[in-house]
């Protein structure tokens, strides 16, 4: 049997930490924990494609905000909602975008090169089989803060061909600021879009 050199323990211990489950392998943080659950304030809209209009709700929301807009997409190819984020860029509002560079077609890079073109810092998430998540967190720490997410791709076909659904939770700062929390984590692991 080979002896194995002392500078190669601390990779030794962290691969068996990741078998017993108490790191993950990938980012070298604790294991997956129970996040609080916590009393929301604030209102929240449910609505179902394609019988609500949920690109029409996200694009009213977006010409709603006034000081941010984080978004994470796995599919970004709806020019209806690509327009209103170019829209609240122009008039001043503080946009940037992370997609799952995987998912990253011939539609989406036209509309990276939109948002690009006008601006609009856009990173690309790599690290995970699936950046799947799809959210929008809109004007965080502030009164008018929400979030929209549910399972709707930021696709044309998401809201005339699919069956999706979104949540609009807005007027809990603490909820709201959750998720711009985790979109910043998100985005120190992703690479910045050239």
């Amino acid at each position: 049997m080979r002896a194995t050199s002392r500078r190669s323990w601390p990779l030794v211990a962290l691969m068996l930490l990741a078998l017993a489950g108490g790191v993950n392998a990938r980012s070298k943080a604790p294991a997956p924990a129970t996040p609080p659950t916590v009393q929301i304030h604030g209102t929240v809209q449910a609505a179902f494609a394609p019988w609500d209009d949920i690109e029409g709700i996200i694009v009213e929301r977006l010409a709603g905000a006034r000081h941010q807009v984080l978004m994470q997409a796995y599919l970004l190819t709806n020019r209806k909602i690509v327009d209103a984020l170019v829209a609240a860029h122009a008039r001043g509002v503080d946009v940037k975008v992370m997609m799952d560079r995987g998912q990253l077609d011939n539609n989406s890079t036209d509309r990276l090169h939109q948002l690009r073109a006008a601006g609009i810092p856009v990173w690309f998430e790599t690290i995970y089989r699936s950046a799947h998540n799809k959210v929008i967190v809109i004007d965080a720490g502030q009164t008018s803060a929400a979030v929209i997410t549910g399972s709707f791709n930021f696709t044309w076909s998401a809201q005339h061909r699919n069956a999706e659904n979104i949540l609009v939770l807005a007027g809990d700062g603490a909820l709201v600021g959750r998720y711009a929390a985790n979109w910043e984590r998100h985005r120190e692991d992703a690479e910045a879009a050239p």
